[in-house]
């Protein structure tokens, strides 16, 4: 059998047009399997098939490996990735950054996460449709060469992420025992999600289905002791352009954490058969975000409300400026002596539940920015994706409510662009999935050149830039929409607008042109 490639002395398997080592724009050989031959490659591959290491990474799964049948499987992913004290923290925003109350800070939270996981629940019917990572999708509405840009910034999103989540996590480490430094817990959750994400798609699978259980538990304790305690305040809501700019400053933050699933949301479908129904994976995803979305948010805003209170010694408002979300959550299982501290442990570590599906996309996205990247082993680019969110999130465990505003924000930007021309393209060219050709995808001459994407991205990041409102910026569109100097975001609504706008105009140019 002859060799495909000398550098990496790789034969062909018996399913090589179907795990493939390609990246044909820049020189490399076709039909390559990673199983076969005596490279250094090659060996690494074959020593983690028997140590049960998912050794695929962006090669397109083939029908007879598509046997994940469980639609629970893909519902209790995102339930558990959900399910977490993360989630919590963004509810606690709603006061604490943006002046919200509660009822206010509720419709707020309803809205604008029934719309940010719209975008996770769709993508997600394509994996099993197509048998390809979500990144790799991209190709079809973006082109070879603008898709990687966009690995990019998905690379940027998962490590970011993954160190914001891990502060959370150490923060609640560090309420326990105040001797915990913030560092520790950060190291303590990236060691435990590499160890579950290294192993690959069926260990993150199998992780999920049940880890969501004991969190779960815990903040119904959280919720019952605070309902017993009688702390809660429903501060009416208020009214005027200071109101406005704080309900869609918030809003952007939910929607941002909501739709963060989007830019790897069919990585967790590709091993489902593809004849199964849309409509089950659809809600099966949209139950798995939509509850623990609500239920963990709405918890946050209403326990924030105790702060409120007025008694010469607020121990939320004390606990919050101690230990941030931490110190919150500990103030209310303070009744529960040492079983509340144990509490806070389970509610700490159910950040791995959080980091597992960051940390396992971020190998795979980086296996699509050039054919060296994808000659990397997926679970090698795991293991540097987990140092690289844990040398983020040390440095960054004294900054963190400024830090996961500002990064909710950005996510919201730019998935909202990614977002408005995938959707465009999907419903205005390819007209269903049937206008796919899955067998493209390594293919750059038969893909899109991405000419108009490109173009329409970056009209959506000037819609972004008008709409804007950060501390380092606000835009002209946002200053009008709230209180000067803070404004209000309107940036991914006009992000999404000018982006879909534009693409439907220049798609219809580029395709006329070039005829692909």
């Amino acid at each position: 059998m002859m060799l495909t490639e000398k550098d990496m002395d790789i034969e062909k398997g018996p399913h090589a047009s179907d795990t493939t080592v390609d990246d044909s724009a820049d020189g490399a050989v076709p039909g390559q399997s990673f199983e076969y031959g005596g490279s250094i490659y090659a060996k690494i591959q074959r020593l983690a098939g028997k140590l049960n290491i998912e050794q695929r990474g962006i090669e397109r799964v083939p029908a007879e490996e598509q046997i994940d049948t469980s639609y629970f499987n893909i519902g209790s992913m995102w339930l558990a990735a959900n399910m977490v004290v993360s989630s919590f923290a963004i509810g606690v925003l709603g006061k604490s950054l943006f002046g919200l109350q509660f009822v206010d800070a509720i419709l707020v939270d309803i809205f604008f996460n029934l719309l940010g996981i719209m975008t996770v629940c769709f993508f997600s019917c394509f994996g099993p449709a197509f048998g390809l990572r979500q990144m790799v999708l991209s190709r079809f509405w973006f082109g070879w060469w603008p898709t990687k840009f966009i690995a990019i910034l998905n690379v940027l999103a998962c490590i970011g992420w993954s160190a914001a989540n891990a502060i959370v996590g150490a923060q609640l480490l560090h309420a326990v025992n105040n001797d915990v430094p913030g560092f520790a817990g950060i190291l303590i959750i990236g060691l435990c999600t590499l160890c579950i994400t290294f192993a690959g798609y069926k260990v993150v699978h199998m992780y999920e289905y049940w880890s969501w259980i004991p969190t779960c538990i815990v903040f119904i304790i959280i919720l019952g002791t605070f309902a017993h305690s009688g702390d809660f305040r429903n501060v009416p809501m208020g009214v005027g352009m200071s109101e406005l700019g704080g309900v869609l400053s918030f809003g952007s933050t939910v929607y941002g954490f909501a739709t963060g699933w989007t830019s790897y949301a069919a990585d967790y479908t590709v091993y489902q058969p593809a004849d199964r129904s849309r409509r089950k994976i659809f809600l099966s995803a949209w139950l798995g975000l939509i509850i623990p979305l609500l239920f963990t948010q709405m918890l946050g805003i209403a326990i924030m409300s105790a702060t409120t209170i007025d008694d010469g010694h607020n121990k939320y408002q004390a606990g919050y400026d101690a230990s941030g979300n931490g110190g919150l959550l500990a103030a209310v299982l303070e009744p529960l002596g040492g079983f509340g501290k144990f509490c806070l442990v389970i509610l700490a570590l159910s950040i791995i539940a959080n980091n597992c599906p960051n940390i396992y996309s971020v190998g795979l996205t980086l296996q699509v920015m050039s054919r060296y990247s994808q000659r990397v082993p997926r679970f090698v680019w795991v293991f540097l994706g987990s140092c690289a969110s844990i040398a983020i999130g040390v440095p960054g465990y004294d900054h963190f409510e400024a830090i996961l505003e500002n990064f909710m924000n950005i996510i919201a930007y730019w998935l909202s662009i990614y977002s408005a021309i995938s959707l465009c393209d999907h419903f205005f060219f390819k007209r269903g999935f049937a206008g796919y050709r899955p067998e493209h995808y390594d293919q750059p001459d038969k893909l899109p050149l991405g000419i108009a994407a490109a173009v329409a991205f970056a009209c959506g990041v000037v819609g972004v830039v008008l709409g804007m409102s950060q501390s380092w910026w606000v835009g002209p569109v946002a200053l009008h929409a709230g209180l000067a100097p803070i404004g209000g975001d309107v940036g991914f609504e006009l992000g999404f607008s000018f982006a879909f706008v534009s693409y439907l105009v220049l798609r219809r140019i580029e395709f006329r042109v070039i005829g692909r």
